[in-house]
């Protein structure tokens, strides 16, 4: 056991020494091996570093020979490059010297269907002129470019010229009228494009306005272009006015017909409604005021010529319209008709001109240079301006010549002009903006001159129904209305439907504090008190006239008449609410009047049913005989009563009262009071012996007196 232990560590060691060697063995292999590697590496290093130093050398070699070739090749490339720059200029120098001839024949022909070839052209000489100018002012050569620039220039704004006139021409009159035309059907307006040039044509405008201005230094085609559209819109202006003069009157075509067809295949579309009013219903209106203020009546009744109002039946208009002038014919119906033209057609222009100058100054903003445009556009509007002006103060002149000859009527022309001009004041001023003053406030003076006269006529025309006369030969046989009294109405009538211009008119007179600021409520009471003064000088004159009735039954028919016609026209028209403004009880006076003509009226029949009563009538006892003195009493009331009511209804037969409620209320009135007191006294005289002949003295039964007061106003008579 001893021996075996001490053994065994004996081998360990004796294998370990072996692993130990193995492993150096390996290790020293390994160091010999790097060894190896390192001598090779050393070797090859030499190697290289011998082979760039040769190359080295070799490069060296190569640049100290190839640097200097460079810079010869360098000096021989920029010697190549001045000699190119140099024959190029020299032939730019050179092509200025053959401009003008090589231009020569395009600059002759003109830049008519060329125009930037042309441009080009001239672009060319253009620069000629400069080189000339900096190198060589002194040359020959320097005098013919300038020459032939200025001949291009020419030329160029020949064509502008040239341009504008071929291609300018007037709007027509129906497209101006679809411009201008409202349809209140659309709630988003198709506008209407006028186009003055085609579009071609404007482009070469513009381009040939952008260059006078930014190369040949010139605004005189600024002028030529104000004086050529200037004419254009006058004459599209004057178009239009033709257009009326021709179709207006006789097909009665009121707005463009393009719009007609346009709309053909929009049935639901209403046709577009006309910026003005329609024509012959102021025209009517004057016809009779005409025939009342410039040649008052004819020595025959004195009839109204107001058409009747509803209610009034045929013995009315029979009446009245015997006594009124005779239709219009021949040459009179032709110059009213054309003045109707005239009016219409000088309205539609107004809002022509605003229209047509918007789109001017549209196209003006495209060919003109923006800081001459307000200036341009001012001069190419005045001669159409000036021409609207004219024409607005010849019908001012003309209403202050008709007012001084008492012709009222005159003012009725005036009213849907001045309600034209000032609805499109502000649209007109807008269209203005930027001109000078006096051009901007031509209107404005219009605007005032036709108010001032306006009130004139209106103040006069309230005092001429004061101070009408009171003559005999004027006044109705009939006791119908009167003539005054159915122009004053048809006067009123008519400010009614201009009461905001008429309310203006008379506020434009005011100097007073209160009116400064001109409120439409302002306008309007003022309006509602020169009706009632109006009202009220009418009444006055009516009562005058009614004096020279010497019957005062008839006197009391003639004011129920007019009375009636008064009111009834009012609340017709609506002027009652205009009346009320200032007068609250106006409706209920009239009313008043009116029943105390009935009244006055019905006085007049006492002394036909005073026969009748008990005054001195005998008092006697059945089967009594009557003494002589009593049977007379009696036979003279029958008499009297017979006698009285034979003359008033044949009187009363011939006088009138043209609305149908009054005369059944009148007829049934006084028949029932007639009736009844006639009832009365024959059944008192029943039973009395009186006569032999009792058919001599009881002539009617009541039936027939009804009958008789039935008859009465009977106009057909």
């Amino acid at each position: 056991m001893g021996i075996t232990s001490r053994m065994i560590p004996t081998e360990d060691a004796s294998a370990r020494k072996r692993e130990i060697e193995e492993k150096l063995k390996q290790e020293q292999e390994t160091l010999s091996f790097i060894r190896e590697n390192l001598e090779k590496s050393d070797q090859l290093t030499k190697g290289m570093v011998s082979i760039l130093s040769s190359f080295e050398s070799r490069l060296m070699q190569l640049e100290n020979s190839i640097i200097p070739v460079h810079k010869q090749t360098e000096n021989l490339q920029r010697l190549q490059e001045n000699v190119d720059k140099t024959l190029s200029c020299m032939d730019h120098v050179i092509s200025y010297y053959h401009v003008a001839k090589d231009t020569d024949r395009i600059i002759r022909e003109g830049p008519t269907g060329r125009l930037d070839e042309y441009l080009a052209c001239i672009a060319k000489i253009q620069k000629a002129v400069e080189y000339f100018q900096d190198n060589n002012p002194d040359s020959p050569e320097l005098n013919t470019v300038k020459a032939r620039f200025e001949k291009g220039k020419e030329l160029l704004e020949a064509e502008f010229r040239s341009l504008l006139t071929r291609y300018s021409k007037p709007v027509p009159p129906v497209l101006i009228l679809d411009a201008i035309s409202v349809d209140d059907e659309l709630e988003v307006q198709e506008d209407v494009v006028l186009e003055h040039l085609p579009e071609a044509v404007l482009q070469d405008i513009i381009c040939i306005a952008g260059w006078l201005v930014e190369y040949g230094r010139n605004q005189d085609f600024m002028n030529v272009y104000f004086q050529i559209r200037s004419s254009q819109l006058d004459r599209s202006i004057k178009g239009l006015k033709d257009h009326f003069r021709k179709n207006s009157a006789s097909s009665g075509i009121l707005y463009s017909p393009a719009v007609q067809t346009k709309r053909k295949d929009t049935p639901t579309k209403k046709a577009p409604k006309r910026p003005v009013y329609i024509p012959g219903t102021i025209r009517k209106a004057q016809n009779l005021l005409k025939q009342y203020s410039q040649h008052g009546l004819d020595g025959k009744k004195g009839g109204s010529n107001l058409t009747p109002l509803e209610g009034y039946e045929h013995d009315l208009r029979v009446k009245h319209h015997s006594d009124a002038l005779p239709e219009k014919h021949g040459a009179a119906a032709g110059k009213d008709d054309v003045l109707d033209i005239e009016i219409d057609s000088y309205i539609h222009c107004i809002s022509a001109f605003v229209k047509l100058a918007q789109s001017e100054y549209a196209l003006l903003a495209e060919i003109i240079p923006e800081h001459h445009q307000k200036k341009t556009f001012d001069s190419l509007i005045q001669e159409a301006l000036d021409n609207l002006m004219l024409e607005g103060d010849n019908i001012v002149s003309a209403a202050r010549r008709a007012i001084m000859r008492h012709d009222y009527s005159a003012v009725l022309t005036i009213f849907p002009i001045l309600r034209h001009l000032k609805m499109n004041k502000s649209e007109f001023d807008s269209t203005l903006q930027g001109t000078a003053a006096s051009t901007k406030n031509k209107l404005p003076t219009l605007i005032t001159s036709m108010e001032t006269i306006g009130a004139k006529a209106l103040e006069e025309f309230a005092d001429s129904i004061k101070n009408d006369p009171d003559k005999e030969y004027n006044m109705p046989k009939d006791g119908t209305v009167h003539e005054l009294t159915s122009n004053a109405i048809l006067f009123l009538q008519q400010l009614l439907d201009f009461h905001e211009t008429a309310g203006a008119m008379l506020a434009s007179q005011e100097t007073s504090s209160s009116a400064s600021s001109y409120t439409s409520e302002f306008n309007k009471r003022l309006l509602s008190t020169y009706i009632c003064k109006v009202l009220g000088n009418l009444q006055l004159n009516l009562l005058s006239k009614s004096k020279v009735y010497e019957d005062s039954a008839l006197s009391a028919i003639f004011l129920h008449n007019n009375y009636n016609y008064i009111l009834k026209s009012l609340e017709k028209s609506e002027l009652i609410q205009l009346v009320t403004v200032t007068q609250k009880k106006a409706e209920t006076s009239y009313r008043e009047l009116i029943e105390q003509q009935i009244y006055m009226y019905k006085s007049s029949w006492v002394k036909v049913t005073e026969h009748l009563t008990d005054r001195n009538m005998p008092v006697f006892q059945p089967g009594t005989k009557l003494k002589d003195k009593e049977r007379q009493v009696i036979k003279d009331k029958f008499k009297g009563f017979n006698d009285g009511l034979e003359e008033l209804c044949k009187i009363q037969k011939g006088w009138a009262i043209p609305d149908k409620e009054q005369r059944d209320f009148i007829r049934q009135s006084q028949k029932k009071v007639v009736s009844d007191v006639y009832r009365a006294f024959l059944q008192r005289c029943a039973n009395i012996s009186f006569t032999k002949n009792p058919e001599k003295y009881h002539k009617y039964r009541p039936e027939e007196v009804e009958e008789m007061i039935e008859r009465l106003f009977d106009t057909s008579a």
